[in-house]
């Protein structure tokens, strides 16, 4: 009897603790994540629901747990999200977070709100801005080339050097503008829309300082390398592995043969039509295709990428591939030799797999 006693004690002592930890635990978890007050603009799409925005307010560490979160929203059953632009904060706890996402949208006539997806270039930067502020384009290039201000950014930010005042790079901020949605105000100058990008640039990317130092790129280069994954990589779960590639082809000494750069120094509109025979052969300083580019990367990013694909840059897959090449479909296929890569492309093409142009 004694130890049958101290046996049902023992187990109704230990179920007693394991729910004690767990409450506190829950509790902290819907803390907020930050006492500081950082501003973000969080963005719900049409379709979207409660459950399936936790990796997003988890992916902006607005939440300390995906699980903790979802628990929260089955216990208090919120009523339905609304798809739009809501002004968040890191010093929010689960519950602020979810009754702000559970009202009305107060939509401010004196502000206007503006998504930068990723993946674009500044030729689509620029044209968002012109769209929905009063710069107009000469305002905005003027500001990529104000050297004084270029100076103050490399002066106040780590990821930021003097690589971006390379005569050779067609826009000097490339690369460097966190895409994300922001609200601004309607008279917002140029110089307030890029600072608030770099700064949310800096947040994401601070996260990974240790790692660009201790790798063999500086951080310029990384972005670089980032933003031509970005493009080549459609789904991001491939995106390591082509990281991969690129670095096994840079140890050899081979160019990184990447079409997406031919096409960004050809100033070519991504995917618009093929390039001539001229333009991928052309020898401009982005063009990773032709032979002075062997073991090099191109002068500067091609596009504003993806925390994403910064992250395969810093982490690439290893593998002894060298090539690799997309379907209509966006799967992506990897290959070890030239043969093996062109066969590969035939059998796309016979199989009706192959992209072509409308």
């Amino acid at each position: 009897m004694k130890k049958t006693l101290f046996i049902i004690t023992s187990i109704i002592t230990f179920v007693i603790s394991f729910f004690g930890i767990w409450l506190v635990y829950y509790h902290i978890s819907l803390e907020s994540v930050s006492k500081n007050n950082i501003a973000v603009n969080f963005a719900v799409e049409e379709g979207e629901n409660f459950y399936s925005i936790a990796d997003k307010l988890k992916n902006e560490n607005l939440i300390r747990s995906k699980f903790v979160y979802k628990l929260y929203i089955k216990f208090n059953q919120p009523s339905k999200i609304k798809a739009g632009v809501y002004q968040l904060n890191k010093n929010m706890t689960v519950k602020d977070i979810v009754k702000n996402l559970s009202g009305n949208i107060k939509h401010d006539i004196n502000s206007v709100t503006i998504t930068f997806k990723e993946g674009k270039n500044m030729d689509y930067v620029i044209n968002q801005i012109v769209s929905n502020t009063k710069n107009t384009k000469e305002d905005i290039i003027n500001t990529l080339n104000d050297k004084e201000y270029l100076n103050q950014l490399i002066s106040k930010y780590w990821f930021i050097t003097e690589d971006i005042l390379n005569s050779n790079l067609y826009y000097s901020l490339e690369g460097y503008l966190y895409p994300n949605t922001y609200t601004f105000k309607n008279d917002v100058t140029v110089k307030e829309i890029f600072n608030v990008m770099i700064d949310q640039m800096d947040i994401n990317i601070s996260k990974y300082k240790k790692n660009i130092e201790n790798s063999s790129f500086n951080p310029s280069q990384i972005i670089t390398l980032a933003s031509i994954i970005e493009l080549e990589g459609i789904n991001s779960s491939d995106r390591s592995g082509i990281s991969g590639v690129f670095y096994n082809r840079l140890k050899r000494n081979w160019s990184l043969g990447s079409d997406v750069t031919a096409y960004y120094g050809a100033r070519v509109e991504l995917n618009k039509r093929n390039l001539t025979t001229a333009e991928l052969n052309d020898d401009n300083p982005y063009n990773t295709r032709i032979s002075s580019m062997m073991g090099k990367l191109p002068v500067g990013p091609i596009c504003n990428p993806s925390i994403d694909s910064i992250k395969a840059a810093l982490n690439p897959e290893q593998h002894d591939y060298y090539y690799f090449v997309s379907d209509k479909n966006g799967k992506t296929y990897f290959t070890k030799t030239d043969i093996e890569h062109s066969a590969k492309i035939n059998e796309l093409k016979k199989a009706g797999l192959w992209y072509t142009y409308n």
